[in-house]
């Protein structure tokens, strides 16, 4: 297992990866984060939360009994990966990933938050 600040960290060796952050979106708070770059990222974190919020609000409302996995924001320069944990014990707490579209593999960085995500812990 891995505390959430090294998965952090790992994460960042990823091509392409500018700012990695868990985030439990029940508060907003950051509980881990790392970047390559100068990144505001507790400015980010507050903007996803609010989206995952809503996302979730929106399936639930829908009648979308299906669990969110994960959420793709497509910038000109960048993707923003958010990936909600199916760890129980990571109830409430997503990834969030900023990647450079020029550099990065969207889903090379995908598959590597999945598999972070079954090996983090609190």
């Amino acid at each position: 297992m891995t505390d959430l600040q090294q998965a952090a960290q790992d994460l960042m060796d990823l091509d392409g990866a500018l700012a990695f952050a868990y985030v439990d979106y029940r508060n907003g708070m950051i509980l881990a984060s790392a970047s390559s770059v100068p990144y505001d990222l507790e400015l980010a974190a507050a903007v996803a939360t609010d989206f995952v919020r809503a996302k979730l609000r929106a399936a639930k409302e829908m009648g979308r009994n299906r669990r969110v996995e994960d959420i793709l924001v497509t910038l000109s320069e960048e993707y923003h990966l958010i990936l909600l944990s199916e760890d129980p014990a990571l109830d409430g707490v997503f990834g969030y990933l900023a990647l450079d579209r020029g550099r990065g593999n969207l889903a090379l960085a995908r598959r590597r938050l999945h598999a972070v995500d079954a090996t983090a812990q609190l």
